[in-house]
């Protein structure tokens, strides 16, 4: 069979070439068309050069085209594959370090609370570009998988005003399916789960084992591991409060709702430091950068190593490639998957998008209807829904004033921030991050003219938040790099 994909924001080497190795490894699409596309050449380049040598490693006659032009690359594509994250470094260090100038002090920043309300303003005016080209230049009805963060922002806009299928894609809730499954003692291919919700905040509402309920040993069993009851000590109290297992790490979701971070003296007994994304105070930053340095200096090391294995052994479990698989050969797939709700989960808006259980094969997607979430779980994802809508709108619009109250009504922006606060922070964000915010320009000039009046807030200059950790040196990320090659 032969069709197109586009890869966009193929300049993320491991992303990018993970999604790859998992589509290259399915026998059937291996007469595909392949296109990268990013705005750093470099980037692009060296992806496209690690990838192209797995496919001649393995014997597989694809060759990939690589260019900055995007519409190019969209060209009679059939599969968008995005995976962006406008501004990059620069932007999502002011996603994070004003914020905490503020008091709001987050581990992730990308897809609520006050970072992820900004990196939604400029991930959505990118990508309603990247709609219009898609309608004008890929094949009649192509579909994107949206990797990119704020996923249910990006996708409720993409689908609403943007004019193209977009189908938004996040691994959180198989993580939490082999955690589930580890604590449980029983083999994940036993299981039974069904989750949902909104994305980051999925809840595994259904756990059966051979048509046995086990939603009762989740608690006891979580409280008994020795690993998990240290890591997950948030997801473990929503737990016991709320009845159900959230999908997104303790990081992520400590800072979705306003009770684990609004104390700074607090925060280091929610959270835990043996990895970022338990919680650490900008621990992703400091990883996105460690990474970053790593991979400018260690490329040559990582040119060098065995190309990646194309038969099937070395692909993974992220949805992309299966989806592909399924819409193309007929072979059926379940998987959770962020749609539009349109009545699927039945005390959620209907315009909103919603974590799902969904089915694919050769006949499409469907989306089956959940019915009501608990009333507690569908009240926690209530209260971000309608953070994201004012933030979607906010987006599309270019309205600074929709932008603070998103921010206001963040559970913890708005835990930590009176409102003037509020107001003066997304004025300090919007003229930092003015090169991404095209749709702001004239709320850009306010929002200067309103900072440079005098008599600000005074706020925390250099605050460096809770529990924040000193960031690795090159040689110390490249030591752990080559510990985990041991360690597999």
């Amino acid at each position: 069979m032969s069709f197109k994909i586009a890869f966009i924001g193929a300049g993320s080497l491991v992303f990018a070439r993970t999604l790859f190795t998992d589509i290259m490894s399915v026998p059937e699409l291996r007469d595909v068309e392949i296109a990268f596309t990013d705005i750093n050449g470099e980037n692009l380049e060296r992806t496209r050069a690690l990838c192209q040598r797995d496919l001649d490693a393995n014997g597989i006659p694809v060759k990939i085209e690589a260019t900055t032009d995007r519409r190019e690359a969209f060209r009679n594509a059939r599969y968008i594959i995005n995976c962006v994250r406008v501004g990059g470094l620069e932007g999502f260090e002011t996603d994070i370090e004003i914020p905490l100038k503020y008091g709001v002090d987050q581990c992730v920043g990308d897809t609520l609370c006050t970072g992820g309300i900004m990196y939604g303003q400029r991930v959505i005016a990118a990508m309603l570009d990247f709609c219009k080209d898609i309608r004008e230049v890929a094949e009649e009805g192509a579909i994107m998988l949206n990797y990119s963060n704020p996923n249910a922002m990006a996708t409720w806009a993409c689908n609403k005003y943007g004019g193209v299928k977009t189908i938004g894609l996040c691994h959180g809730e198989i993580h939490g399916e082999l955690q589930i499954a580890e604590i449980l003692g029983i083999p994940r291919e036993e299981l039974d789960i069904i989750c949902a919700g909104i994305n980051h905040q999925t809840w595994y509402i259904s756990v059966k084992h051979n048509g046995e309920d086990m939603l009762s040993k989740i608690l006891p069993g979580f409280e008994a591991h020795e690993k998990f009851s240290e890591e997950e000590k948030v997801r473990i109290d929503m737990l016991k409060r709320f009845g159900y297992y959230s999908t997104e790490s303790n990081g992520h979701l400590s800072e979705y709702v306003s009770w684990y971070r609004k104390r700074p003296d607090e925060i280091k007994d929610w959270i835990n430091l043996d990895n970022w994304i338990n919680g650490e105070t900008g621990g992703y930053l400091r990883v996105t950068r460690e990474e970053r340095n790593w991979f400018d200096t260690d490329y040559p090391k990582i040119l060098a190593e065995e190309p990646k294995k194309l038969d099937g052994s070395e692909r993974g479990k992220e949805h992309c490639s299966y989806i592909i698989e399924s819409l193309e050969t007929g072979k059926k797939y379940r998987g959770h998957f962020n749609m539009m709700n349109e009545g699927c989960i039945t005390n959620l808006p209907y315009e909103s998008v919603v974590e799902v259980p969904c089915y694919v094969d050769g006949n499409g997607i469907s989306v089956p209807k959940v019915g009501d979430l608990p009333l507690g779980c569908a009240a926690v994802c209530s209260q971000s829904i309608w953070v994201q809508k004012l933030a979607v709108e906010a987006a599309v619009h270019g309205d600074a004033n929709l932008l603070k109250q998103a921010a206001l009504m963040d559970p913890l922006t708005g835990a930590v921030c009176n409102p003037p606060e509020v107001w003066q922070m997304i004025d300090e964000m919007l003229v930092a991050q003015e090169q991404w915010l095209p749709q702001y320009k004239e709320a850009i000039a306010q929002a200067k003219e309103n900072l440079a009046k005098g008599n600000l807030i005074p706020t925390k200059e250099g605050y460096k938040g809770a529990v924040r950790l000193q960031e690795k040196s090159v040689e110390e990320v490249a030591a752990e790099h080559e510990k985990r090659k041991i360690t597999v």
